[in-house]
């Protein structure tokens, strides 16, 4: 059985993954038709690559079906829980960089931190009769970061569109969201909230604790990390 090795099938993402064990010496590529996703690996002996969404590595990695997968770091921590145990983190991959943060409409003027939007969502419900309406793709995430700093008498509502749009068209009234450049927030006139940066992500190379690690698919992985220069990684 090969070491496997799960990388996002598509875009940036993809390329800049393929960049970065390429400048290693470790050459990934995408064979066949560019839909089919299948791929190879040069440079060291016993590894396969496995294409997928950036969206379904942290699933397969948790399942033990892959034993390295890259992926944005938001991601796992989102999707997987108590996500040290179920993976280890073994680089940081220096792109796909993006903050998850909150942000609410540029019209409240008073709303400027968390403590502001703990007492604009407990005066909404008071006004409204319902929690305040976060949407968001990270349910996980910005939950405990909400508890971890005090902010109460709010609903997430899940986003599985352009979450930017989400106030506009009158389905929450503020959001988490990843950003990059905060153009889109600026654009559905959204400002971010100065102490609410969740998440800083980035693309990251994660180790499967529960994937099959033999003797052989362990002498793999000391080969690549020799390889790519990474210390080796406790499982």
């Amino acid at each position: 059985m090969s070491l496997k090795i799960g990388v996002p099938s598509k875009g940036r993402l993809m390329e800049k993954t393929f960049d970065w064990f390429g400048a290693r010496g470790v050459t990934m590529r995408q064979s066949g038709a560019e839909r089919e996703y299948s791929g190879e690996i040069q440079g060291v002996d016993g590894a396969e690559l496995v294409l997928l969404s950036a969206g379904e590595i942290p699933r397969e990695l948790s399942a033990g079906r892959i034993h390295l997968g890259v992926t944005g770091s938001d991601l796992v921590r989102d999707k997987l829980a108590d996500w040290e145990t179920q993976v280890a983190e073994m680089a940081l991959l220096g792109f796909g960089h993006a903050d998850l943060i909150l942000a609410v409409p540029s019209a409240w003027v008073d709303v400027e931190s968390l403590d502001d939007l703990d007492a604009a969502a407990a005066a909404f419900r008071e006004k409204h009769g319902f929690r305040l309406r976060i949407a968001t793709k990270y349910h996980r995430l910005v939950r405990d970061y909400l508890t971890l700093n005090g902010v109460a008498d709010y609903q997430l509502v899940d986003s599985q569109g352009a979450t930017e749009g989400t106030v506009k068209n009158l389905t929450a009234e503020a959001i988490a969201d990843i950003t990059s450049t905060g153009e889109t927030l600026r654009a559905n006139h959204l400002k971010i909230l100065q102490d609410a940066v969740i998440h800083a992500s980035q693309a990251t190379l994660f180790a499967a604790r529960k994937a099959d690690w033999s003797a052989e698919n362990r002498a793999v992985l000391g080969a690549l990390t020799a390889k790519l220069g990474l210390p080796a990684t406790a499982l």
